[in-house]
């Protein structure tokens, strides 16, 4: 039985890289004739595909175009209260951008809190359809919010937001060696990616509202023409849950009593 001759080039200089960017609620990996982040499941139906993100605007229940008077931040400022937690608090937790939260960000918050998962995809413009009606959206999508908050039980609504960034270095050599090694395939890619978290906690009863942003990760991965998207999706998952358990626990931490 012949020995098959194993070997690879020695890989030196990064000669090109490449930045991307997706949200958290958006982060398959690309089709190879693309740079266009897809989502991870093809067949998703329509419905449930990712539609763009909502606006801080949306949920604080802020109109950047409406007429504001001194009066009207004189009396925001006397009314606003502190957002707190109590243990075992009800959070209606909306992912944005997705039709329901990531498991490892519900799973990391049901350690100190109840949780109910709920729809993060944008607010439509214009008019739907519903039966044999066409009606408008909410015009207020913030107090429709809440208003499904208190329905469900909820004390706050933590509302969050998050990007995935990677720079990818294809390897390339100027000069060719062939040595032995362990295995066939040859990593001929470097992809570091970072992930940012922020997020709104906003009391049902108040409307009073507090943002942060969870420490930010971020790591490093070589992979092949074969493994690429599996490695991509490693790292992703390796990031999220990460920066997740950091959010959980800044949540309890400065806003639990």
């Amino acid at each position: 039985m012949k020995t098959p001759l194993v070997f690879s080039l020695a890989l030196t200089v990064a000669l090109t890289a490449c930045n991307t960017s997706r949200s958290i609620s958006n982060s398959g990996y690309p089709a190879h004739s693309s740079r266009h982040w897809l989502r991870a499941d093809q067949s998703t139906p329509a419905e449930f595909a990712y539609r763009g993100e909502l606006s801080e605007f949306d949920v604080l229940g802020i109109q950047p175009d409406a007429a504001i008077s001194e009066d009207d931040i004189q009396k925001a400022i006397a009314s606003a209260k502190a957002v707190h937690l109590k243990p075992h608090s009800s959070i209606l937790l909306v992912q944005s951008g997705a039709t329901f939260p990531d498991a490892a960000m519900v799973e990391a918050l049901q350690k100190d809190f109840r949780v109910t998962p709920f729809s993060g995809i944008p607010p439509q413009t214009g008019k739907v359809k519903s039966g044999d009606k066409m009606l408008s959206p909410p015009s207020d999508y913030a107090k429709a919010l809440r208003l499904a908050a208190a329905r469900g039980g909820s004390d706050v609504i933590l509302v969050y937001w998050g990007i995935l960034e990677s720079l990818r270095e294809d390897m390339q050599s100027k000069t060719v060696s062939w040595v032995p090694v362990v295995g066939q395939v040859v990593p001929d890619e470097v992809q570091g990616m970072r992930i940012r978290i922020k997020a709104a906690l906003i009391d049902v009863s108040s409307g009073s509202w507090s943002t942060f942003q969870a420490a930010s990760f971020q790591n490093e991965a070589r992979s092949s023409a074969f493994t690429r998207g599996r490695s991509d999706q490693g790292q992703v998952e390796k990031l999220k849950k990460l920066a997740y358990d950091s959010a959980a626990n800044r949540l309890a931490t400065n806003y639990g009593k």
